[in-house]
């Protein structure tokens, strides 16, 4: 668990740093560190979804994913209970972006390759090369989302803490119940959220992408299925 300990202290740690600049910062330059935020959030999500698209053995899985998910997290209100229980705690009345912020960071930080390929080779190999990787980088996207929304944005870290410990054990208790196949359907649904997010930081739609993490659970429903019919 070394490398997710440090890949979370690196987020708090960015928080911190880029909570202290965000009072010096010009409303001007909040706008442009937005909108580099959002083009960052639409080429990760992309690149992440397409790099995977020729691994999936099911094609239009991620379209059922993306459809069934986001019906049920609709059904749940997920993005419109977040943002009214951030709304509720924030003191500046920007409750709004903050949501949209803390949305767009947890879905940036555990949504990846690095993010979840790390905690499963940390467990099976003691290697923490991916983890530290990603923590690099989560330190510059952490300094930078804190710089745009303030130190509301360390409310990220315990949850990537929790993603990659829940990856870190299921590969401990079973190496065998993460296969490459599940892992590259995950990063296809998770590039299309990180897409999304991406979207409405830039203001051209606003995807309510809370809703569609219920997507997540379907490649895994299918794979158990699969496992359990013996298919």
């Amino acid at each position: 668990m070394l490398g997710t300990i440090v890949n979370t202290c690196t987020i708090l740690v960015g928080s911190i740093v880029g909570s202290l600049l965000h009072r010096g910062i010009g409303d001007r330059y909040k706008h442009t560190l937005f909108n580099a935020l959002g083009l960052a959030c639409l080429a990760i999500g992309l690149n992440a979804a397409v790099s995977n698209f020729p691994k999936s053995d099911f094609p239009v899985l991620f379209v059922l994913s993306i459809a069934i998910g986001g019906v049920v997290g609709t059904a749940l209100d997920i993005d419109g209970r977040f943002h009214r229980l951030v709304a509720r705690f924030s003191r500046n009345g920007e409750g709004g972006k903050l949501a949209d912020g803390l949305a767009a960071a947890v879905l940036l930080y555990c949504i990846g390759p690095l993010s979840m390929l790390g905690p499963v080779v940390s467990a099976l190999k003691g290697d923490n090369t991916f983890l530290f990787t990603n923590a690099t980088l989560d330190l510059v996207s952490a300094t930078l989302f804190a710089s745009t929304y303030g130190i509301g944005m360390a409310l990220a870290a315990p949850v990537l803490f929790c993603w990659q410990g829940l990856f870190y054990m299921v590969a401990k208790i079973s190496s065998h119940a993460i296969s490459d196949g599940l892992m590259a359907e995950l990063l296809i649904v998770g590039g299309l959220m990180i897409t999304a997010s991406g979207l409405s930081l830039l203001g051209i739609k606003d995807c309510k992408t809370l809703n569609l993490l219920p997507a997540l659970l379907v490649p895994i429903l299918w794979y158990i299925s699969k496992t359990v019919l013996g298919l």
